[in-house]
């Protein structure tokens, strides 16, 4: 991945997207207490916010407690046996152990066909190997974008484990930024210009602050899917 290091400089009036908005389902049963009306996207601007309306979505609660449990059982005896890294071949993340897979049972492969049917533009051609990155508690992922090289106009990751957040900056203007709340069990997709022209990261424990929440972040394993580049 091609690292691009932002300064963030954060404004002090945010703008939030509420649930109705963003076209979410019900909060999942995540460490935040879940209220009426509650925002998970929040931004430097009102029009940042509008302008990446149809390019930056959270769906929370996309997968149920069962489902993820069938997705960790599949996932954590390859994982056990990797050590965690704390260095990065392209220095963009730290503190994780990752793994690509090919094939899935009949549960899994229901769960990502439906997230590939919500994320992807019919007939979009998709990356093979789904990307399995499991971020330690102090682990944490920096600003970058995914190279274009490999990767299409579109990205899709199931969180599980934990609540997080992920930071969007835009490349050549660190005064636009959005924040976006991922609770456990929830999709997220960027597409097109916040997929391109925006750097995503993943924050530290202890900067992952929402709103003047804080955001306790554990263990977090993220379940990838992209297309491949047109």
């Amino acid at each position: 991945m091609k690292l691009l290091l932002a300064a963030i400089k954060r404004v002090q009036k945010t703008v939030v997207r509420t649930r109705r908005q963003c076209r979410l389902s019900s909060r999942a049963n995540s460490g935040l207490a879940p209220h009426r009306g509650e925002a998970l996207i929040s931004g430097s601007s009102w029009e940042l916010v509008q302008r990446l309306g149809t390019q930056v979505e959270v769906r929370a609660a996309f997968i149920t407690e069962e489902e993820e449990g069938a997705l960790l059982r599949e996932l954590e005896p390859g994982l056990r046996k990797k050590r965690y890294e704390f260095d990065h071949w392209d220095d963009a993340i730290h503190g994780y152990r990752e793994t690509e897979r090919v094939s899935w049972g009949a549960p899994c492969e229901e769960i990502l066909q439906r997230v590939r049917s919500l994320a992807f533009p019919e007939g979009s051609p998709l990356l093979g190997p789904v990307h399995v990155l499991d971020l330690d508690k102090t682990g944490y992922i920096k600003p970058h974008i995914d190279s274009v090289k490999f990767c299409g106009s579109t990205i899709a990751g199931l969180c599980l484990l934990s609540d997080s957040i992920m930071r969007l900056v835009k490349e050549d203007c660190s005064k636009e930024w959005l924040d976006l709340l991922l609770p456990r069990r929830s999709l997220y997709i960027l597409r097109d210009e916040a997929r391109y022209n925006f750097t995503h990261e993943i924050l530290k424990d202890e900067e992952s602050v929402f709103n003047g929440q804080k955001v306790p972040r554990h263990r977090r394993i993220s379940v990838i899917c992209r297309n491949l580049p047109s």
